[in-house]
């Protein structure tokens, strides 16, 4: 698997240089494009989920225990947290976005039978391992409900709320794009409040806080550590990147509102980075003070994990049901969202009981990646290499948004 892994990795990164180099000034429409601060938030809000929030606190420790991982000794373990979740990974959701705008119309490679398939297997896969992950953090976060271990029956419930919330929500473009800038903005709320909070337990003054925040700095000159696997956890987090940058480009691409490619890639690599970098550097100061998050701070945390996994989660199912004609004008509404609710609780189980690994859905991705650049290749090299321009209907019309269904 890590063999295949670093295929992966190292022909993605070929493609984005590739990509740089002949198409590096080209005007990228997406079929419903937003102006660009509408199309970075559905961008961060859907390429990310649960874990952005909750993982961090639990991690930390481990990433600073270099007796126990010598692997991550070369920086510290705000550094790494930030290398597994920002700046050169986006570039992943880049590759997707620009080749599902620019070159699938062209080649139409996921239009074929077996391909489509497989994209919504590995689409709806990994719509339940994010509901999956909510419902595995919720027992550390919410000790208050349970002994802090264990799975209770108001938990189920809560990531069932989630579902069903994200399948209404998926019923209309128009929702998902107020759902993704309003987790923006809430998100940003959260960093200030927990940011705020600091300064109340604690008597750390802002400099220090930048201070610390000035750790990630390690990433950026260790940056080429960070490509390939570091070791057997690290390899999961780049499988799981993967898995959702296949169906991440399918979805952000046709809401790109006329950026230039270089443009694109530097969105996708800095502005997600930010918010990321403020957030983690947060919890750090939170994990190396000692201070609690119980109450309050947690309550807000699991809200806010909520809100990612459902915004994640109606771009997803938006995306399959449209592949696979599963819409509301098709199936009705009531139908639409039994099938919906009752495919990804089933599925979100599945990954509880092991019967699925996100390792897996990452493989296939990459197998999708080296099929599709295969069949390039073979027969369709030559319209793809006369590709001057996004394709020929997409036009910047903010408006279409307002009556898109």
């Amino acid at each position: 698997m890590t063999l295949w892994l670093s295929i992966g990795i190292i022909f993605t990164l070929l493609a984005i240089v590739t990509i740089l180099y002949k198409w590096g000034n080209l005007q990228c429409i997406g079929v419903t494009p937003v102006k660009t601060f509408t199309f970075i938030a559905i961008l961060f809000t859907s390429g990310l989920d649960v874990g952005l929030i909750m993982f961090p606190l639990t991690e930390f420790a481990g990433y600073a225990d270099i007796k126990a991982s010598p692997e991550y000794a070369f920086a510290n373990p705000l550094a790494i947290e930030f290398g597994y979740w920002g700046f050169l990974i986006w570039g992943f959701y880049f590759l997707t976005c620009f080749y599902f705008c620019v070159i699938e119309p062209k080649v139409k490679f996921f239009e074929i039978p077996w391909v489509k398939l497989l994209n919504n297997v590995i689409i709806i896969g990994t719509c339940a391992f994010t509901a999956y992950l909510l419902l595995s953090n919720l027992p550390w976060y919410l000790p208050e409900l349970g002994d802090g271990s264990t799975i209770i029956p108001a938990f189920y419930l809560l990531v069932f709320a989630a579902i069903c919330f994200a399948v209404y929500s998926s019923t209309s473009l128009k929702y998902v794009r107020f759902l993704s800038v309003a987790t923006t903005w809430l998100f940003i709320a959260l960093i200030v409040f927990m940011w705020s909070a600091v300064f109340i337990f604690d008597d750390s003054s802002v400099a220090d806080f930048i201070g610390q925040l000035g750790l990630i700095g390690e990433y950026f000159t260790n940056i080429e550590q960070f490509v390939l696997p570091l070791n057997d956890y690290h390899e999961f987090y780049l499988f799981w990147w993967f898995a959702w940058s296949i169906m991440i480009g399918q979805f952000t691409s046709r809401f790109v509102g006329g950026l230039k490619t270089y443009q694109v890639l530097g969105a996708m690599l800095i502005f997600p980075s930010i918010p990321i970098a403020l957030w983690f550097g947060v919890l750090y100061h939170y994990h190396e003070a000692g201070i609690s998050t119980a109450g309050i701070k947690n309550f807000a945390m699991v809200f806010v994990g909520v809100v990612f996994v459902i915004n994640s989660l109606d771009s997803l199912i938006r995306l399959y049901t449209d592949n696979l004609n599963l819409t509301v004008k098709r199936l009705g509404m009531r139908n639409y969202m039994l099938f919906n609710i009752v495919a990804l609780s089933l599925l979100t189980l599945l990954f509880k009981l092991e019967f699925i690994q996100i390792q897996w859905v990452g493989a296939l991705v990459i197998g999708l990646f080296l099929s599709c650049a295969l069949y390039i290749g073979y027969g369709k090299f030559n319209a793809v290499r006369r590709i001057e321009s996004s394709p020929q209907d997409n036009t910047i019309d903010y408006s279409k948004i307002e009556t898109a269904s």
